[in-house]
């Protein structure tokens, strides 16, 4: 098959390099490697070229996430599978990108994504996200879970994540008026559309986020304007009901077991995420300005 790996960058930082190198140990020859770059003031650009990507350059003002993505897909035609990561997200194995890709010959899979482990100094929260939300087994969702599973079948990241491009582009791609979760919008159509969906536990990448309070309040503002903006998950899903708490009772489990000192960031980091999901909830009411500060992304707010 014909494989593109596809980066969306902007000021990438001190790990970049570490990212390229991982992917240029892979085991898989890739006919394109490109990276879309919204304007970094920083080296990345130079830095890709270093390691052999292309470079498109676009406005930082012209950034969306699911518009983005989807620049580099039409950037790569002859792509039979287009793999994304992001810029922090270093592949832990020359066989990352191989182990994706095979899941690709079953004809019914239109996408997957890999298994995320936190970074070599993640901190215990960010350590157990990463643990919860991604196991070390492998599965594919089908059409028929959505009953059985509803809301959360569509879970996927695009961190690292591969997509069969015929598959993308019969559900239209992805989606550019979203603020996030361009990849569950796509994960739920394809779905819908009859495709399967597959998590490869084998296909890894160190991928996680320390979050201040402040951090964590926007991030999950923006969650819960997320799925204001697509109810449509809501009505043909079901609602996320339980989820929080599964989570919440996991992470204060797992503080208590492995580090207690940590047991009162974690209350007050879920209590950041609860509030920031309440507040998003009343995001048609609020100014732009007002909404350019309670969000993670303030680009979007124009």
């Amino acid at each position: 098959m014909n494989i593109s790996l596809l980066i969306p960058t902007l000021n990438a930082g001190e790990i970049w390099p570490q990212v390229l190198q991982s992917v240029n140990d892979q085991n898989i020859e890739l006919a394109d490697k490109i990276i879309v770059d919204s304007g970094s003031t920083d080296n990345t650009v130079a830095v890709g070229q270093q390691f052999g990507f292309k470079v498109i350059n676009i406005n930082k003002s012209e950034f969306n996430h699911g518009g983005t993505r989807q620049l580099l897909v039409n950037a790569v035609p002859n792509a039979d599978i287009c793999i994304f990561i992001t810029q922090d997200a270093i592949l832990a194995s020359p066989q990352s990108l191989t182990n994706i890709v095979n899941v690709f010959n079953d004809p019914e899979i239109g996408m997957a994504y890999g298994r995320q482990l936190p970074h070599k100094n993640a901190q215990i929260l960010e350590s157990h996200a990463r643990l919860y939300n991604y196991p070390d087994e492998s599965h594919v969702r089908a059409p028929d879970d959505i009953v059985k599973m509803g809301f959360k079948v569509f879970f996927c990241s695009n961190s690292f994540s591969a997509y069969r491009r015929d598959a993308l582009l019969a559900i239209g791609g992805f989606s550019s008026d979203s603020i996030m979760g361009e990849d569950a919008i796509v994960a739920a159509k394809m779905l819908i559309a009859g495709y399967k969906k597959a998590y490869v536990a084998d296909a890894t990448a160190h991928h996680s986020h320390t979050y201040t309070l402040l951090q964590e309040f926007r991030r999950y503002f923006d969650t819960r304007v997320f799925h204001e903006q697509n109810k449509w998950l809501i009505d043909d899903f079901g609602k996320p009901t339980g989820e929080g708490i599964k989570f919440m009772k996991a992470e204060l489990s797992y503080v208590v077991k492995h580090k207690k000192s940590r047991i009162f960031k974690s209350v007050f980091s879920l209590g950041a995420k609860w509030l920031g999901y309440k507040t998003g909830k009343f995001y048609k009411k609020l100014p732009t300005p007002v909404l350019k500060k309670l969000s993670m992304h303030s680009y979007y707010w124009k």
